[in-house]
């Protein structure tokens, strides 16, 4: 079984919507500054958690994306999911021809596996990840470095701003 990049991403971008959102629509590309995911990437995933009913978004000036629905009411598993990520730990992606056509002897255990990591992401929501105060502290640290950031290079942009005003 193999959770991909797609799935982690996902699931990262919205638990960082959801810890945001409370500010009001959170932009792609703070989240993708926060998170570290090209904002290419996430325009894609968010599309997919769009057509799912997951996330709305909100255009013009100070816009960006919010949870449609709240984060207690979206399991891991919902985002997972949307993003058309696959759980299932078999070879065969649970067709039952792992083996020369036929079902391999453990076929059956991979199935069960896959179920399980099912039901496991399904009992979690995005509220349940936000109550975690691990969760809360990397979120923290996270706005701190975004805040000392935007902080650095607005410092940069005015003193390219002076430098271009003593020359003219």
């Amino acid at each position: 079984m193999r959770l991909t990049t797609k799935g982690r991403y996902a699931v990262t971008a919205m638990l960082d919507l959801a810890l945001h959102s409370d500010k009001g629509p959170v932009s792609l590309a703070d989240i993708s500054e926060r998170q570290g995911i090209s904002l290419s990437y996430l325009e894609q995933l968010f599309a997919k958690l769009r057509r799912e009913s997951l996330v709305n978004s909100v255009r013009g000036p100070g816009g960006g994306y919010c949870l449609a629905v709240s984060a207690g009411e979206v399991s891991v598993v919902q985002v997972v999911d949307a993003v058309s990520e696959s759980l299932d730990a078999t070879r065969c992606q649970g067709k039952g021809d792992c083996q020369d056509g036929e079902i391999c002897i453990t076929h059956h255990l991979w199935q069960d596996l896959s179920g399980q990591i099912h039901q496991f992401l399904s009992g979690i929501t995005l509220a349940d990840l936000l109550a975690r105060r691990d969760i809360q502290s990397v979120c923290k640290r996270q706005d701190e470095r975004h805040a000392a950031d935007a902080n650095r290079a607005a410092a940069e942009l005015l003193s390219e701003n002076i430098v271009c005003s003593d020359r003219h």
